[in-house]
């Protein structure tokens, strides 16, 4: 059955938001390409190309600002919704046991092929899978350079299911914060003519000014929980804001008319930060240059995700097939994605093939793999709640803004 799609002022205050659900799809798409990038660019990865070049590192540098920051503020969107309708006790419930199983599979199912590739190329230990898997699951910090058990990708899982436990006490004043009428001003400030899109990128952009400026400087980001002080900082504000978004009809229609101007603003974003990250060796020394550079990056991000806001709202904000598979198949997907990349690059790095054939080959074997990973997973039952899924198929299984987020 098909859904008329709503208007932008509609949106605000339904559970539907397909405009929210497709640029989760897209962003989630966008990280499995990423990370098929990492294969073959300089950077260190747990497998690289015997191609390795620079080619695509500025254009990779400019989805690293938003790429995640989006996700989280689509989550904290989705946490809104599901909080108000669970209550905050069934709301830490249902995030733990619909988060916690894909962590622990994911560390000890999901994760070990992709470090038994990195301590290879390192020379750490032979080709023997289950002698490594051993160390691996059974000695907490394993005698090599990486420490194990370890979560990789699925860092954002685990940082997710611990703000949602973190946060679930605070959901009755964490709602009347956002549902105050100070918030509500504070939109209609946004939306007014000139200024309200100015004071709409600058005003959110102030809390990671100071956490770059700050935090930034002495946590670098780690993804390991217990430091990743900056990180846990930029991201956990990105979420309360996607919070006190979802249900704030004034703040979405300032996104509809800061629309133009903040889509200008991220244009010339772009073109500035990648100049300077094309040129970068010949600018590195010029600190006025770098350091603007940095702050431009922190209003690149907000404004990029405020212009994918709009977009979206304005030509996503539709329902059809496509949408309603991918929304459930996209988050094992992830999960997937990532130890197919790793060890399939591995395998090809090994066959002496050319760049685009290595290319073709790598991107073909992630998306198959993911495609039919997800369809064996959908199919047993024991497998769907490790892997992000309910127990069961639901036919509200096509809801936007995915509960799983």
């Amino acid at each position: 059955m098909s859904h008329p799609a709503a208007t932008p002022s509609e949106t605000a205050t339904k559970t539907r938001r397909y405009d929210l659900d497709w640029l989760r799809i897209i962003v989630f798409g966008l990280l499995i390409f990423y990370h098929i990038g990492m294969f073959f660019n300089t950077e260190d990865w747990h497998a690289k190309s015997g191609h390795m070049n620079g080619a695509m590192e500025p254009l990779m540098w400019l989805s690293s600002p938003w790429r995640l920051p989006m996700l989280f503020f689509i989550s904290g969107v989705a946490i809104r919704f599901l909080s108000d309708k669970l209550g905050a006790g069934r709301f830490a419930r249902d995030r733990f046991f619909r988060l916690f199983p894909v962590i622990v599979f994911g560390m000890y199912v999901i994760v070990p092929p992709q470090l038994w590739v990195e301590l290879q190329r390192g020379g750490e230990i032979g080709p023997d899978f289950w002698t490594f898997y051993q160390g691996y699951a059974f000695e907490w910090d394993g005698p090599w350079s990486e420490h194990t058990p370890t979560w990789n990708h699925l860092w954002y899982v685990v940082y997710l299911f611990v703000y949602c436990m973190l946060l679930a006490p605070l959901v009755p004043a964490l709602r009347a914060i956002a549902d105050s009428r100070a918030l509500a001003a504070l939109g209609a400030l946004f939306a007014r003519p000139l200024v309200g899109p100015l004071l709409m990128v600058a005003l959110p952009v102030l809390p990671f000014l100071l956490i770059r400026f700050t935090l930034t400087m002495q946590f670098p980001t780690t993804h390991d929980l217990t430091s990743d002080w900056a990180n846990h900082a930029g991201s956990l504000t990105i979420l309360l804001y996607g919070y006190m978004f979802a249900k704030n009809e004034t703040l979405w229609r300032a996104v509809d008319r800061a629309l133009p101007w903040v889509g200008a603003l991220t244009l010339a974003s772009f073109a500035f930060l990648y100049t300077a990250y094309s040129t970068w060796p010949a600018i590195e020394d010029n600190l006025p240059l770098v350091w603007t550079a940095r702050i431009d990056r922190i209003i690149y991000a907000w404004a990029i995700i405020l212009t994918l806001l709009g977009l979206a709202r304005r030509f996503l904000n539709h329902d059809n097939a496509a949408r309603r598979y991918l929304s459930e198949a996209v988050f094992p997907y992830y999960i997937l994605h990532q130890t197919i990349t790793v060890v399939g690059g591995f395998w090809l790095s090994g066959m002496g093939l050319d760049v685009w054939t290595e290319f073709g080959l790598l991107v073909a074997m992630t998306v198959f793999g993911c495609v039919l990973g997800y369809e064996v997973v959908k199919r047993v039952p024991l497998l769907r709640p490790v892997m992000g899924l309910k127990w069961r198929g639901s036919s509200k299984s096509g809801r936007a803004v995915s509960s799983t987020v």
